[in-house]
């Protein structure tokens, strides 16, 4: 007697999503998760400390917060365009790195406005609490950070060209960054914001080296 011959009726596997490509796909839902967890990490580190005495609008603390979460919004953005786009996987894994760490900066600075009960815009133009930081704003933009059209050509390129592209514009924006940082280091004596600030020239260093390694790597 034959044994009857089993079938199956799940649905058949889906052969149309090459498995890298699936891989990539989860790793962007991953790296979107972890900057979401980085972002409610940096508001709760932003809260840890209890202060007497709170910055007030006009601060150097105030402008730098406020000026430095738009610096680092521009800098996320382009390390999510790396880590999807790029071709090289070194520069994957640094867009990605670069992207989740300044999520979870920017979050703590946005918790101590709130924790300051400021607004997170203020009426100062941007550099304004910086001696001598107008002088260093051109077009609009701060130090270091990219135009309108860089970011646009980065958006559409394709290829090595959004590895090279990501690397010279993130190169500028975090040499502009750390200018902004030691301004901040020579003005305020705010126990967190001296410690944030420290822990982000010491990150934008040591990715500095990388970015050029690997800019130069590339022939870029």
């Amino acid at each position: 007697m034959s044994t009857p011959t089993m079938i199956e009726t799940g649905p058949a596997p889906d052969r149309a999503v090459p498995a890298p490509a699936r891989a990539r796909h989860f790793g962007t839902v991953a790296l979107a998760l972890a900057v979401v967890v980085g972002l409610l990490l940096g508001y709760a580190g932003g809260l840890l400390t209890p202060r007497l005495t709170q910055p007030g609008d006009a601060s150097v603390e105030a402008g730098f917060a406020r000026d430095m979460s738009t610096h680092h919004g521009q800098a996320v953005e382009m390390g999510l365009i790396a880590f999807q786009r790029a071709s090289d996987p070194e520069v994957r894994s640094m867009g990605g790195d670069i992207a989740l760490g300044q999520q979870g900066e920017l979050g703590a600075m946005q918790t101590w406005l709130r924790s300051w009960g400021l607004d997170p815009t203020g009426s100062q133009p941007p550099m304004a609490w910086m001696p001598d930081g107008a002088e260093s704003v051109h077009d609009g933009l701060m130090p270091g950070m990219a135009t309108p059209q860089e970011m646009a050509a980065l958006r559409a390129a394709q290829g090595t060209d959004v590895d090279v592209q990501f690397l010279r514009l993130m190169i500028n924006h975090h040499i502009g960054g750390i200018h902004m940082i030691d301004g901040i280091l020579d003005v305020t004596d705010e126990p967190d914001v001296v410690r944030l600030a420290q822990t982000m020239k010491n990150t934008q260093q040591t990715d500095l080296t990388n970015l050029r390694n690997a800019l130069e790597r590339l022939g870029g």
